[in-house]
């Protein structure tokens, strides 16, 4: 029997059994609007600038955050540097936990962990802050990796965070043939496309409709999403 290709993700049929899946964070596995939206209006007043309605603060939660000051508020960069500074510091002194998680996913997490299909975070969210998000929900054990934004964010972009997540995982000596994406934004679609990995689009999160395009599957449900991640046989007995 030849060895799985560890190397590189395979073009996949979009399909379970799945050899190994990754999981964006916010608006997939906690609801963390709550404490970004927050601390992103202290932001924008500290910056001098109007803050949006909520609905258009929902829009700064996903993408990496250099990225929304620049294209939602306008900001150069020597400007987003210093909202950078201010946001992340308010934000670890507390916002980062004010979220919750999504109900039925931290069974799904479990689940698909008991089954023995290894997990890795990757989100655009600091690394360090989605570590400690993680070790406060108790479900930190359950990935075989935590990949997120480095601190500079040089390393931001779903598309960079994933080819690291893909780089450790690979070390690691996990199967990279049948992988998918779990995420709720165009940012997570496009950023698993790149490297050839298909996304289950989560319909609780803070992404809309249009932003599914692409996807293999959009579940409205923990128990959708279990349905779709885990081959029959792995399924806990209803």
């Amino acid at each position: 029997m030849t060895a799985p290709d560890t190397s590189t993700p395979s073009p996949v049929a979009g399909s379970e059994p799945w050899s190994c899946i990754l999981f964006d964070l916010d608006g997939t596995i906690t609801d963390s609007a709550p404490g970004i939206t927050a601390q992103l209006a202290k932001t924008l007043v500290y910056m001098g600038l109007p803050v949006p309605g909520p609905a258009q603060l929902l829009e700064y939660v996903g993408p990496p955050i250099l990225d929304s000051f620049r294209d939602l508020a306008g900001m150069d960069d020597d400007a987003q540097q210093r909202a950078l500074a201010h946001y992340r510091e308010g934000y670890a002194g507390g916002g980062v936990f004010d979220s919750s998680v999504y109900a039925g996913v931290p069974e799904v997490l479990r689940a698909i962990h008991a089954a023995g299909i290894p997990l890795s975070l990757a989100t655009s969210k600091p690394e360090s802050q989605a570590r400690r998000v993680l070790d406060h929900y108790g479900i930190a054990d359950l990935f075989t990796e935590v990949c997120g934004a480095s601190e500079d964010e040089v390393r931001s972009a779903k598309a960079d965070v994933i080819e690291e997540a893909l780089r450790r995982l690979r070390a690691d000596g996990i199967d990279l043939g049948n992988v998918v994406m779990v995420g709720d934004r165009e940012h997570d679609v496009l950023g698993a496309a790149a490297h050839g990995i298909p996304t289950v689009m989560v319909g609780w999160g803070y992404g809309s409709p249009a932003e599914a395009a692409g996807t293999i599957a959009v579940v409205e449900t923990a128990a959708e999403l279990e349905a779709r991640l885990l081959p029959t046989a792995a399924r806990p007995a209803a």
